[in-house]
């Protein structure tokens, strides 16, 4: 029987997380069960930054970018042993159940501790979509927007001094937001781990589009694949036009979240509650198909992200 749950943010912040925080809190209160927050990720577990809260905790924060749990990186966690402490120290507390939201690496966390006896559940948490047991990562709704933004805004100047823009967005090693945004934005160019394109096909491409009547391009890059400064100064050189890198950067991780990020935060919050009180440990929510999944961590670790061809088909429909 659960009597206490602690909720951590852990990776980096997300839009939308503290509408899960706010979710889980409010949820586990309802169900009569004492709630604590946990500050500044897996660290504040061994830290012992660990405080009960009541229902005022998660009032207004539902609007608000970032965490107010803090948030922070903890390689040690990874040993045995410091994931031994964190165990004693949540006994000590009596919190026999942890939600996590973030990652992978948030992810790996929670099996660790699920493994040694405490119940968890993950929630997906980051702006890269990069979680492959779900369709939608909390954050992601947010970021895209940003970025399309962002895209309009540099199209504007672009367009008026017929350039050709450079842009490198986040997603580390998923090409979601670049994709995604593309197809949102309108842009000419995509290139991604699962869209790749060479140098050469590349000028060829713009070149055509230039051909084609073009009189500014915008080419989109998702971040360490490519240096996006060199790449504009090659483009330069070879297809006559003018080009500029720009890189978002971590804008893309702020501002205040999107009524979907909103909707898809409180909806796991709600879940992963309802899921740790039906018995289960050790597995991630999701949305799958527009459906709430509880799916082990250990499966979910092994999973490839999904590479969708129906936007991979609009894009090349829609150049």
């Amino acid at each position: 029987m659960i009597k206490k749950i602690g909720i951590l943010t852990s990776g980096g912040d997300a839009p939308g997380m503290n509408a899960a925080i706010r979710s889980v809190i409010r949820a586990g209160l309802n169900a009569g069960l004492e709630m604590y927050v946990i500050y500044d990720g897996y660290k504040g577990i061994i830290d012992n930054r660990i405080e009960k809260v009541d229902r005022r905790y998660a009032a207004d924060i539902i609007n608000r970018g970032g965490t107010k749990l803090g948030t922070a990186r903890l390689p040690e966690f990874a040993q045995s042993e410091v994931q031994d402490k964190a165990v004693e120290i949540l006994n000590n507390y009596g919190i026999d159940a942890l939600v996590t939201i973030g990652g992978d690496g948030t992810y790996k966390g929670a099996l660790a501790l699920s493994r040694k006896g405490i119940k968890c559940v993950a929630i997906p948490g980051t702006i890269d979509n990069d979680v492959a047991s779900t369709d939608y990562t909390i954050g992601f709704a947010t970021a895209l927007q940003t970025v399309v933004d962002c895209i309009d805004k540099l199209r504007d100047t672009s367009s008026s001094h017929q350039r050709c823009s450079v842009i490198e967005v986040m997603g580390r090693y998923c090409g979601d937001l670049a994709v995604y945004a593309s197809l949102a934005s309108g842009s000419d160019i995509v290139i991604s781990r699962e869209n790749p394109m060479t140098e050469e096909d590349l000028f060829e491409e713009i070149k055509k589009q230039l051909k084609m009547g073009k009189h500014h391009i915008m080419v989109l890059v998702t971040e360490k694949i490519l240096n996006v400064h060199e790449l504009a100064d090659k483009i330069t050189k070879e297809c006559n036009i003018e080009a500029k890198s720009e890189v978002l950067g971590r804008i893309q991780r702020g501002g205040t979240p999107v009524a979907l990020d909103r909707y898809l935060a409180s909806s796991m919050g709600v879940f992963a509650v309802d899921t740790l009180m039906n018995g289960q440990t050790g597995v991630c929510i999701g949305i799958v198909q527009n459906e709430l999944v509880a799916t082990p961590i250990e499966e979910a670790l092994q999973m490839t992200n999904k590479s969708n061809k129906f936007i991979k088909h609009m894009l090349c429909r829609t150049r």
